[in-house]
């Protein structure tokens, strides 16, 4: 694993649509929209915040947790509407005693359904695998999450199984998850 690759310098990213880049103050607003709607976060252990200051501090949290080296969100960005922010993906849980990390992504629902998640995740699993030299990627998706678990079965990604009961997720107390995997080999054989 190539931590530096990660949390040398922020790291900008490039789809065929897309851009992936540092979350600033200035993208205050986008990222509000995105997190005060309840519907984003039915299945994710997040909480939605109806406070614009809060949110305006979670930025602040993102830089902070960066720079701890524990966890990078980008904001995702279309490149067609003038770099407009779109949703989130990151990467945390870097364990380099495995080689693996895991990745989360949410997206604002005006963006759902255009193949947005889907190229995000392309482009986070490429970058993860050919530039910062992962070995494991996974994904940890709440079992009524039809839509997420499609986007990572795109991306590669297979169903590794069930947790049970294995997660304190906030706002839905003790939950159970799918953990969907992929690693390097199977990456490099789905090039060719």
């Amino acid at each position: 694993m190539n931590i530096e690759m990660i949390f040398g310098n922020f790291p900008v990213l490039e789809s065929v649509n897309l851009v992936f880049k540092k979350i600033e103050e200035v993208h205050l607003q986008e990222v509000y929209t995105i997190y005060d709607n309840d519907n984003v976060f039915e299945y994710c252990g997040i909480i939605p915040k109806h406070n614009l200051q809060t949110v305006n501090k979670m930025i602040s949290h993102f830089d902070r947790d960066y720079h701890k080296k524990s966890r990078i969100k980008w904001g995702i960005f279309q490149k067609k509407q003038s770099n407009k922010l779109v949703g989130i993906i990151e990467s945390m849980d870097f364990n380099q005693k495995v080689n693996m990390v895991s990745i989360g992504y949410f997206l604002a629902e005006n963006y759902w359904g255009k193949g947005i998640a889907t190229e995000s995740v392309g482009a986070l699993v490429k970058f993860l695998f050919e530039e910062v030299n992962i070995n494991r990627i996974q994904a940890e998706v709440m079992p009524a999450n039809e839509i997420s678990k499609k986007v990572l079965l795109k991306n590669g990604f297979i169903k590794e199984g069930l947790l049970r009961q294995a997660s304190l997720w906030s706002g839905k107390g003790v939950v159970d998850l799918e953990i969907y995997g992929i690693l390097k080999e199977d990456y490099m054989n789905n090039l060719y």
